[in-house]
């Protein structure tokens, strides 16, 4: 299945504008091939909004798990909190991490939500975050580090694709239930190690780094001429892997036709 869309607006405008619209068509597109499936919308304080909320609510098969920007009234709320973690550091000297949550209606909100309420004490300071949620299975610590914080750790997988050199192709099943820039980065590496065990097999290329690959092989410098009938793209005829860069252009001819 692929989902896509495209997005244009100023440079200024805020983050947060026309996220519900995206969200909500990329959503009902899910639900038409997984009707049965529950579906937990998690991200940062952009993805905030009243019409995430009410729609989350009025579906029973959508839920939200998203960061909430601090403001004077919520760190009011969450004063005893703050204070606890506070005075610990002080009598302590170590540092503390404590949750703890409120209930909180912004002004333009239509109901009151569940808001969780993280704060760490240190040295370097008092760290507060705000994590907003439907969900009422769950407690705050949980919703947090399992719920909210696994945003991030998956999506960073893509960034360091070094770390699974002995990645197959057989593996792919292992990435079901991911999110979708887990399951795309996941397939990038799986066309690098084809690239890196059959193409480059038997060169000086067939054992080093995926990044290794990517500089000395991808990372090409060309001259790109736009003429009137077609795109010229002139390449160096000469450089270190000159002729594994043409072994592999031309298994790609192959590919392609």
């Amino acid at each position: 299945m692929q989902v896509k869309t495209c997005l244009r607006r100023p440079g200024r405008r805020s983050k947060a504008a026309n996220m519900f619209a995206l969200l909500q068509r990329v959503i009902t597109r899910i639900q038409q091939y997984w009707p049965s499936r529950r579906i937990i919308v998690r991200g940062d304080a952009h993805f905030c909004s009243l019409e995430l909320m009410d729609w989350c609510h009025r579906e029973s098969k959508i839920g939200f798990i998203t960061g909430l920007s601090e403001n004077k009234r919520l760190h009011v709320l969450g004063g005893q909190i703050i204070a606890n973690a506070q005075n610990e550091f002080e009598q302590t000297g170590r540092p503390v991490k404590r949750y703890g949550e409120l209930s909180y209606q912004a002004g333009s909100w239509s109901r009151a939500e569940r808001v969780i309420v993280k704060v760490e004490v240190s040295g370097l300071g008092t760290n507060i975050r705000y994590v907003v949620t439907d969900s009422r299975r769950y407690r705050a610590r949980h919703i947090y580090e399992k719920g909210y914080c696994s945003r991030g750790k998956n999506g960073t997988v893509h960034q360091r694709p070094q770390i699974l050199p002995a990645l197959r192709p057989s593996l792919v099943f292992a990435i079901h239930g991911q999110p979708v820039p887990v399951v795309v980065a996941f397939g990038g590496l799986c066309a690098m190690y084809t690239l890196r065990t059959r193409v480059l097999r038997g060169t000086r290329l067939a054992r080093p780094t995926f990044a290794t690959i990517q500089a000395r092989l991808l990372k090409v410098t060309g001259w790109v001429r736009e003429l009137k009938t077609k795109i010229s793209i002139e390449l160096p005829y000469s450089y270190p892997y000159c002729s594994i860069f043409g072994k592999t252009l031309h298994v790609f001819g192959h590919l392609r036709s």
